[in-house]
């Protein structure tokens, strides 16, 4: 019997066990066009924590006491669709379970590009274009920029980094201590590195970057947002992913130095990964690229097991990962 997670009730501020339920479910006959893939592999990340509110948004909410979706790399083991045969690495959004039965348009052929499956949940998956189009596009990010980018030691701000030093830019990284500034993000090449548990994200900022930033990536909002305000060259350009410090919030966010939106001309960008699939493949030949080089490089953080699924996503709320954060099954 296949089993999935489903939410069981809407979270007040950081989810807790007791919002999640791992159920038995029961998965539809093989008609004609589907197709029953085994997950070897689920991704957790931040914006799902939108979802689990009953807010209007880019995307729908997710019901309650229905199974939870998400990012999933799995292997075909039947197919009732000519373009799939069992053995077939798929690409698809029927996450937080271990098997389903889906049509075969909603499935992607994982191409042949030399890396292992769960490449396609990071550098060259959703967090990897997330970082290319948000990097290059959004905020029309330049060889001879300095960037910053907080969240650096997570899965999208680690490809921003690596994205911004492989196209000649200066980077500036924010990741939570010593260990994981040190050991992780200047090892991506980052130029200079933010603890930002250490004080003052505005005052680090200053030291880090004295001549003052072109580019600001933000998976965090908050103190991060307003320090990269606080610190923005003329005509500076931010590109807006995500704020995970308010995820969970329970109280609005309050912006300091945010009049120098005015003064500075400041292009504040938000964008979402799917704005970009129309153009998917210029970014695998440019990833793909990277990867074969050796300028961008992997970093996972693998949890083990269907069961500990919620654990893997509420690590994304206390810094538990380095890198991608990823459901072995």
């Amino acid at each position: 019997m296949a089993r999935a997670w489903h939410l069981m009730s809407r979270p007040n501020g950081l989810p807790a066990a007791d919002n999640f339920a791992l159920k038995d479910i029961e998965l539809p006959a093989l008609g004609e066009g589907m197709v029953r893939v085994a997950n070897r592999w689920l991704s957790v990340d931040p914006y799902m924590r939108g979802r689990m509110n009953d807010v209007k948004s880019y995307v729908p909410p997710f019901a309650l006491d229905a199974p939870l979706e998400g990012g999933a790399v799995g292997e075909v083991v039947e197919s009732n669709d000519p373009n799939f045969k069992p053995g077939d690495w798929v690409l698809h959004m029927a996450g937080w379970r271990d098997e389903a039965v889906l049509p075969a348009a909603a499935l992607n052929k994982l191409p042949d590009l030399g890396v292992e499956p769960q490449a396609f949940l990071g550098n060259l998956g959703l967090t990897g274009a997330t970082a290319y189009f948000g990097l290059l596009d959004a905020a029309s990010a330049k060889e001879g920029d300095i960037v910053f980018v907080s969240a650096a030691g997570g899965a999208v701000g680690s490809a921003v980094v690596q994205i911004a030093k492989a196209k000649g830019m200066t980077v500036i990284g924010s990741a939570r201590g010593a260990e994981k500034c040190d050991g992780f993000v200047r090892s991506l090449g980052a130029d200079e590195v933010i603890d930002y548990t250490a004080g003052p994200i505005v005052k680090s900022l200053a030291a880090a970057a004295p001549k003052g930033i072109d580019v600001y990536f933000d998976n965090v909002g908050g103190d991060h947002l307003d320090a990269a305000f606080a610190h923005a060259r003329l005509r500076a350009r931010f590109a807006i992913c995500g704020m995970i410090h308010g995820y969970n919030a329970t109280e609005p966010m309050a912006f300091r130095y945010i009049m120098r939106v005015i003064g500075m001309r400041i292009r504040v960008q938000g964008f979402i990964y799917t704005d970009y699939i129309p153009r998917l493949a210029e970014f695998y030949r440019d990833m793909a690229g990277w990867i074969a080089s050796g300028a961008v490089k992997p970093r996972d953080t693998i949890v083990e097991g269907l069961e500990q699924t919620p654990d893997a996503f509420l690590g994304l709320f206390s810094g538990a990962n380095t890198g991608k954060m990823l459901v072995k099954i």
